[in-house]
């Protein structure tokens, strides 16, 4: 990639597929991003671009690229393959393109400070923000992975639920127990089931407040 190739990926913006940092970050945030565009559709992080997409490059590339690896290693689980490409900005500085695949072994988590005693966490990404995934996307990226044809059962209760969303064209998990009378868990399952087979679509958004629509939408 050529410095003019990097100032007209920038002059984008930062967006689902985009994120800009003007060095390298603290280990647990810069993995937090890997994670949620390996999560999603994958994507690039430009190490050396301010948020407004100038292109400034970073003071000391190789210390940068040390603490982009170190921070990678023990906290993203499974690692995720990135490629780092470094740029030249000017005689003294590189920027870093960091390209991460949408990976097909979703989900992966964080393990803050890279301590297996710590609580894993996943991270998806919503337009410019990457942010916590539900326990529903959590449940949908598993089932994907596994590349088995989803098995429901296609009853009364899914017939109203296709029934609300022609009206209301979204649903909720606390929505949708309501109007079928289950418990919260039998709600996600269901609805998470109901994704995978593609009759719904999961969207998701910044905190946990994830919603479902037909399919087709």
């Amino acid at each position: 990639m050529t410095l003019d190739d990097l100032r007209r990926l920038a002059a984008m913006g930062e967006g689902r597929h985009l994120e800009f940092k003007n060095r390298v970050p603290a280990a647990d945030k810069l993995a937090r991003e890997v994670i949620a565009l390996a999560n999603t559709d994958g994507g690039k992080v430009l190490l050396g671009v301010d948020d407004d997409g100038s292109v400034i490059g970073l003071k000391d590339a190789d210390e940068e690229l040390f603490a982009l690896r170190e921070a990678l290693g023990p906290r993203v689980e499974p690692e995720v393959p990135v490629e780092v490409e470094p740029v030249r900005v000017s005689r003294r500085r590189l920027a870093l393109v960091v390209d991460v695949p949408a990976s097909g072994e979703r989900p992966h988590y964080l393990r803050p400070g890279g301590d297996p005693r710590q609580k894993r966490r996943a991270f998806v990404r919503v337009e410019d923000q990457s942010v916590e995934a539900s326990r529903e996307a959590v449940a949908l990226m598993k089932a994907e992975r596994t590349g088995e044809g989803a098995r429901f059962t296609f009853g009364e209760r899914e017939r109203k639920l296709l029934a609300y969303l022609d009206r209301h064209e979204r649903v909720n998990v606390a929505e949708y127990a309501r109007m079928a009378n289950v418990p919260l868990w039998k709600a996600s399952k269901t609805l998470v089931q109901l994704a995978h087979a593609g009759v719904l679509k999961l969207h998701a958004q910044p905190g946990g407040a994830d919603y479902f629509t037909a399919g087709v939408a």
